[in-house]
């Protein structure tokens, strides 16, 4: 028998100084038997950094031509498409065709060297593509706040991104490596 997804209810108050979005965002989350805790954290912080009313997950790994989150407007068109991992470059360039602008959230130090150092030269020809990772301790600071209800707090100013549980407070390292 299949397994089914866990559930995961997050209150997520946004304060972007430098967007000047100041958001709270009751989501749910839903951790596919494939997907780490870790890698649904990175899907969140991707979510935050990114906030907007509209924007959406999606069903993710449950499906194959759909991105972990994206942005439509009011005609469907997909504004922005954000993927969490190491995609393979036929799929950013299928997501470059599909949306305005394409985000690439990349993890796992290691594994992030060797995909970039495969795919740059390809993908800097995406011209609406921007890649960018998050370091693993930045990473493992994330998954320690992992909760089935979780009330998060995140604040970015000056491109400083801070994550706070209440009790423990998160710094987290992005990267661009493509803008």
């Amino acid at each position: 028998m299949a397994q089914k997804a866990t559930v995961y209810k997050v209150d997520l108050d946004i304060s972007d100084m430098d967007r000047s979005y100041y958001l709270s965002h009751h989501l749910t989350l839903a951790l596919h038997p494939s997907e780490t805790e870790s890698r649904m954290m990175f899907r969140l912080l991707a979510f935050a950094l990114n906030a907007q009313e509209a924007l959406q997950f999606t069903r993710g790994l449950s499906a194959d031509d759909e991105p972990d989150i994206w942005l439509k407007d009011l005609t469907g068109a997909i504004d922005l498409w954000i993927e969490v991992g190491l995609p393979d470059e036929r799929r950013l360039r299928k997501a470059c065709g599909r949306a305005k602008q394409v985000l690439v959230y990349a993890y796992g130090d290691r594994a992030v060297s060797v995909w970039w150092s495969k795919s740059a030269r390809e993908l800097a020809r995406l011209d609406n593509l921007r890649v960018f990772s998050i370091d693993d301790e930045s990473l493992d600071g994330l998954t320690a706040l992992v909760g089935r209800g979780m009330h998060l707090s995140v604040s970015i100013q000056d491109g400083d991104v801070w994550i706070s549980d209440g009790e423990a407070n998160v710094p987290v390292i992005i990267r661009a490596l493509a803008s």
